[in-house]
């Protein structure tokens, strides 16, 4: 494995493009159970390979993360959640989705779970500090930290901002 090229210093993304963020996770409660969990984890891997090599899919970067035995996370930027979408309804998906819970409905042996996040421009930040690139950096590329981007607040662009309650009006009498 090569070693990723460092960037040294402090970047920021641009942040002036709709994130969705999908979290996809797989637990193995039964470890045993390989009958059950086994096809649901190699599903993965050729899903990904498809994603990965058609630019117009919206998959945007993909990273998976493996904590322990018994559980794979999934986080993946896409396009746009039409793209995200249209995915879901994709022949190899539905395949996956399908085995998936001919397994699960008879059973706890594996479980799944996802989350999506739909963040408009304008409301997410970044920073990196002398890394590989990874995440945002990846989908939107780096840019030095300056003047107007130091703070987490500079780089939301006022949406960090602290609301303050109004002063009620007062009825004169």
């Amino acid at each position: 494995m090569s070693e990723q090229k460092i960037h040294n210093g402090r970047f920021t993304t641009a942040g002036d493009e709709e994130v969705v963020l999908f979290l996809l996770g797989i637990r193995v409660n039964k470890a045993r159970a390989l009958r059950s969990w086994l096809p649901v984890v190699r599903a993965l891997d050729p899903m990904l390979r498809e994603l990965a090599a058609d630019p117009r899919s919206g998959l945007l970067y993909s990273r998976t993360q493996r904590y322990g035995l018994r559980e794979v996370t999934l986080l993946q930027y896409w396009r746009s959640t039409d793209a995200l979408i249209e995915f879901s309804h994709a022949a190899m998906h539905r395949r996956a989705w399908r085995d998936f819970y001919k397994v699960a409905s008879r059973g706890t042996d594996v479980g799944l779970w996802h989350e999506t996040y739909v963040v408009p421009a304008g409301h997410y930040e970044s920073i990196y500090g002398s890394v590989p690139l990874t995440g945002l950096g990846i989908v939107q590329g780096l840019t030095p930290i300056g003047r107007r981007t130091e703070t987490a607040r500079d780089r939301l662009g006022g949406a960090g901002e602290p609301r303050t309650a109004q002063p009620a009006e007062s009825e004169s009498q």
